[in-house]
């Protein structure tokens, strides 16, 4: 069979859908350790577990991209290989809270004077396998979150995003960039914690405005970084540093009314 990263696009017979069952969900909690732990180098603690899960996996639903000429899994319809986890607001106050809450303050984003209508979204552990890393998978992707917007009120996207590795200076003008061209308003601000040490909480702003070439740092973002910045994406206030996952993690804001027009009808709104 000719391998994903060959096949013309329009020959591959990708589909979007969300998990249906426990098989589905440990089809992509592979395809998460693959990416995770296999790929970027998070750390396993148990190196015969292929499997990424953690307590939230059960609480949220999992949007999949499913080619069906991918063999190799135990899905009847083909392999998956792309995946983004969604937590509904009000899902996640009946178990305890958002999962990126341990690493932000995320209280300006409930605000009943700062936060748009509708229930909040939160977007994580979003990963694609190297050969499908295409624009076709991530439009299907955004696609199955406009369908997800739509049918749940959502008013407001946020999420964790990541940089490679663990020191924020490898990535000081994209950080700096951020910092001074992004930030979400005030009041609509994440936060890193307050109880986190310096081994984990760390300034977004690494380089002075004006020291670094800014065209250059935008360049240097990670490709969903830069993917939400198109879709008119703001950040909080820090950067954390996760050991585990051998990532430097900002936090991202999308209002869906702010999102610009080139993206709007993959999320069936207004821009």
């Amino acid at each position: 069979m000719t391998h994903a990263g060959t096949m013309p696009r329009e020959q591959r017979r990708l589909t979007v859908r969300l998990a249906r069952d426990d098989r589905d969900l440990a089809a992509v909690q592979a395809l998460r350790w693959d990416v995770f732990f296999a790929e970027m180098g998070a750390q396993a603690h148990d190196v015969l577990h292929t499997l990424d899960t953690d307590p939230y996996d059960a609480l949220c639903d999992h949007l999949l991209v499913i080619d069906a000429d991918e063999p190799g899994t135990h899905l009847a319809e083909g392999g998956v290989v792309g995946t983004y986890r969604l937590l509904r607001e009000s899902v996640a106050h009946r178990a305890g809270g958002f999962y990126s809450a341990g690493e932000f303050d995320l209280s300006p984003l409930m605000a009943p004077g700062s936060r748009p209508g509708g229930e909040l979204l939160e977007l994580g552990r979003s990963c694609v396998r190297p050969a499908w890393r295409t624009s076709a998978t991530i439009s299907l992707l955004w696609r199955g979150i406009a369908d997800y917007i739509a049918s749940h009120g959502i008013g407001l996207m946020f999420g964790c995003a990541s940089f490679p590795g663990t020191d924020p200076d490898a990535h000081a003008q994209a950080l700096s960039l951020l910092a001074h061209t992004c930030l979400a308003p005030a009041e609509r601000r994440p936060r890193l914690r307050g109880e986190l040490g310096p081994d984990q909480a760390v300034t977004l702003e690494r380089l002075a405005r004006g020291s670094y070439d800014e065209r250059r740092a935008m360049l240097r973002l990670p490709p969903l970084v830069k993917g939400y910045l198109r879709c008119g994406a703001l950040f909080g206030d820090g950067a954390f540093i996760d050991h585990a996952f051998n990532t430097v993690d900002v936090c991202v804001v999308l209002p869906v009314e702010q999102i610009s027009q080139r993206y709007a009808t993959r999320f069936s709104v207004a821009a």
